[in-house]
């Protein structure tokens, strides 16, 4: 069974104005919109970012309507203000089966404290007593990594590969890494 992937992008709320299917990648939806106000995905997963070319503030979505890009991430991330006003590049999620592994480390790159994880935890300080978690080695899955505690704050997605900071994952401005979970959705 092979998973199909495809999103579209309005240029209004509420699903009105001119609209962009997409099943991949795309580095500038600005491209094919002048902006984008909703966006409904019809199958897959995929993450939003609020800049072009992956980068800035980031957005998971599963299967679903979204019908105010503004009010977005609060629907998506368990509360609070939402820190996006237009998705400008979107990245598709594939699906992982078999084991997570991921390395968090206390420094940039990949100094201090290392621990690895296999499953999500609510609070690496906690859990680990680590003062920071600032870089990270994504071994296997695919994962979402948030600036609090308990999944909240500002979100980022990173897929297998090595971070050696927190700019590396397209983000900038989050001192540190609190919470992490898998993406274990089939969507």
């Amino acid at each position: 069974m092979s998973l199909s992937f495809q999103i579209i992008f309005y240029e209004e709320r509420n699903f009105q104005g001119r609209s962009y299917e997409c099943s991949g990648d795309c580095a500038d939806i600005h491209m094919h919109l002048n902006r984008c106000g909703s966006c409904r995905v019809d199958s897959g997963c995929f993450v939003v970012y609020d800049r072009p070319n992956f980068m800035g503030n980031q957005v998971f979505l599963r299967r679903g309507e979204y019908s105010d890009v503004q009010r977005m991430s609060s629907q998506t991330s368990g509360g609070g203000p939402s820190l996006m006003d237009n998705i400008r590049s979107c990245r598709v999620i594939p699906m992982h089966r078999g084991q997570f592994r991921i390395r968090v480390y206390e420094r940039e790159n990949f100094g201090g404290q290392m621990h690895e994880l296999m499953e999500d935890s609510e609070s690496l300080q906690e859990r680990f007593y680590m003062s920071d978690c600032q870089s990270c080695n994504v071994m296997e899955g695919h994962w979402l990594l948030f600036e609090q505690a308990n999944y909240r704050g500002r979100m980022m997605y990173a897929r297998p590969g090595e971070y050696r900071n927190l700019r590396d994952m397209g983000v900038s401005n989050v001192q540190r890494i609190s919470s992490v979970r898998r993406i274990m959705d089939v969507c």
